[in-house]
């Protein structure tokens, strides 16, 4: 997608055109000082910076984007730097055994690069079945070899910097060499983590690496070293994704896999040989929002993220008072976001967004978009007519709707677990922009650790069951070579009428992104509220079906809570630990300021200058 030129960032574009007229400085990473955050919920600030600000979930990682925005790096080269830091300090949420969805905006285009794991050549649709025919627990199906796809986070970073970076490849992997190489202090949340899962034990590597003799997690503050991880990245350094998926490192993925004693799966070399990133064009539609119209640009397909959130904005949009179209949305800001009239109608926007998301939503390489394209799904008065069936009281059932002239024959996917994930938000010197969301799906994923790290258990993202009772085919059921259906929704907002970026976000959350990240888009543009402010209201979600209504435990009052229940609502309340970041940029030239927001809930932090 194109963006109209604009005068963007234009003190920060008379830096940029000096750096570029002068040969890059030699990079010298310093390990900073290591932090040792507070778990659960802890206040963060919010910041403000000029310049560029990058954003991440820990840190460590923060820093190293920090560091390499300062040394002239472009955002993706801080990209880059982040996720490999994140292999290592957070390994329970994303890493190089894993795939990603990235969003980059180079000053005039959005581009969107396709990281998502892949189905071994040898999957057939009835890989998480068991001998009955029946789908398979879901707790059997991920541990072990079965669920792991070929990994994608490393291709498709090094295919968006064949086109967007400026440092060097190998430079971007010295701060996590460095640190897996002089160690780390666990983290609050690692700690907690490991001490709650169940599986992470049982695997020999895992269980030598992230516990003492006695079987117990290393405490918060205890320096980890993993100099398995420091000799693979420096491979990876020197021989770019090939140092993955080619060679040592590629057996012993493929080992771990085929040899799982009790769940083996079926990925081979080949797999990882032939595995092939993609750049797609972005999923964009608009959005009104107080007088101003927004073009808000997620990924398409196989995501269902940006389809999710811009229906739910869409189709909340025409409930508000005074609302008669998307283009001409109220003005104003709409009722408080923790009433009961407000989350009811975003539930039941919700809850249409969920059945079409189960109908539809799948790998574009191996299903035919509804209405012949996807926007099909965001289309003005399809939303409308969609809205139209909210009521003062809870639907007894959200049907999928039907865009489009064109009728599918696919069945709607069966509710299933979705976990996992971790976001990157970054702005440079330049104006060009990340969004970048990045998983091995479940915590610790598939529970298997080779070299150093995790490898994914993305296969479970596609529906255990193939077909519906009566034989119909579901669109996302598990085929060879193809993409699971992901939420991920790395997003990019920009000014519809001039072009200037506005916003990049996202969050972590499996099924739950969807909603994490249309909260922070409402609050921001619907209610002029900051990146930060938005981030730290409370959760809510739903995602369709029979599935009660989900609020965060403790942040909603017993007015809200039985007001959705007299709607018809059964409710939730639960432990909604989002992940979210972003950055908001503020006025122009001079006067910029980007404003960065990290969620409370987890260890992120924003730097910049």
């Amino acid at each position: 997608m194109k963006m109209r030129s604009a005068p963007l960032f234009l003190s920060a574009i008379a830096l940029g055109l000096l750096a570029g007229c002068a040969s890059p400085k030699p990079f010298t990473y310093t390990v900073p000082v290591l932090p040792e955050g507070a778990s659960g919920y802890t206040t963060k600030p919010g910041w403000t910076h000029q310049h560029f600000a990058v954003a991440a979930a820990n840190p460590l990682a923060t820093d190293a984007g920090f560091q390499i925005l300062k040394a002239g790096g472009s955002a993706i080269d801080a990209a880059i730097a982040v996720q490999m830091v994140l292999a290592l300090v957070e390994p329970q949420s994303s890493g190089i055994g894993g795939g990603a969805f990235l969003m980059y905006f180079d000053g005039k285009e959005v581009a969107a690069y396709d990281g998502r794991e892949t189905a071994p050549a040898a999957a057939t649709e009835a890989l998480f079945l068991d001998k009955d025919g029946k789908p398979m627990p879901f707790d059997e199906a991920k541990v072990g070899g079965r669920s792991v796809g070929a990994p994608g986070t490393v291709a498709m970073l090094e295919m968006a910097h064949a086109k967007h970076g400026k440092l060097p490849w190998a430079t971007l992997f010295e701060p996590a060499i460095a640190l897996a190489e002089q160690g780390f202090k666990v983290s609050p949340r690692l700690n907690t983590m490991l001490g709650k899962d169940k599986f992470i034990a049982k695997d020999p590597a895992a269980r030598a690496y992230f516990f003492d003799a006695d079987g117990t997690p290393w405490p918060v503050g205890h320096v980890l070293k993993n100099p398995e991880l420091a000799t693979v990245l420096r491979t990876i350094a020197q021989r770019g994704a090939t140092g993955l998926l080619d060679g040592e490192v590629a057996r012993a993925i493929v080992s771990k896999v085929t040899s799982h004693p009790t769940n083996p799966g079926l990925l081979a070399l080949s797999d990882l040989a032939n595995y092939t990133p993609k750049r797609r064009d972005p999923m964009c539609h608009d959005h009104r929002a107080r007088g101003t119209d927004y073009r808000i640009c997620g990924f398409p397909p196989p995501s269902s993220g940006a389809i999710a959130v811009g229906q739910i904005l869409g189709i909340l949009g025409k409930t508000e008072p005074g609302a008669t179209s998307l283009e001409a949305g109220a003005a104003e800001p709409p009722a408080d976001m923790a009433s009961a009239d407000w989350l009811h109608r975003y539930v039941e926007a919700s809850r249409l967004t969920f059945a079409d998301r189960a109908q539809y939503l799948a790998d574009p390489d191996f299903v035919a978009a509804p209405g012949g394209h996807w926007a099909s799904l965001l289309d003005p008065a399809y939303l409308a007519a969609r809205s139209r069936l909210i009521g003062e009281m809870a639907m007894p059932d959200a049907p999928a709707g039907t865009p489009g002239a064109m009728k599918t024959s696919y069945a709607p996917m069966p509710d299933q677990p979705e976990y996992g994930t971790s976001h990157i938000s970054i702005i440079d010197a330049n104006g060009q922009a990340v969004a970048m969301t990045t998983t091995i799906e479940d915590a610790f994923g598939a529970r298997q650790m080779v070299k150093g790290f995790l490898l994914n258990n993305e296969l479970t993202d596609f529906s255990f069951a193939p077909k519906a009772a009566d034989g119909s085919p579901i669109a996302n059921r598990v085929e060879p070579g193809k993409r699971p259906r992901s939420s991920m929704a790395p997003t990019l907002v920009f000014d519809k009428a001039t072009g200037k970026l506005v916003m990049s976000g996202g969050s972590p959350g499996g099924a739950l992104i969807i909603h994490y990240t249309a909260k922070t888009l409402y609050a921001t543009l619907n209610r002029g509220l900051t990146p930060q402010q938005a981030i730290d209201l409370p959760n809510f979600a739903s995602v369709g079906g029979k599935v009660p209504v989900l609020l965060e435990a403790g942040r909603f009052d017993a007015t809200t809570v039985d007001g959705l229940k007299a709607r018809g609502h059964q409710i939730k309340e639960m432990d909604m630990t989002s992940g979210l970041q972003a950055i908001r940029v503020q006025g122009d030239g001079s006067t910029m300021r980007l404003l960065g927001g990290a969620d409370p809930r987890r260890e992120g932090v924003v730097m910049g200058e």
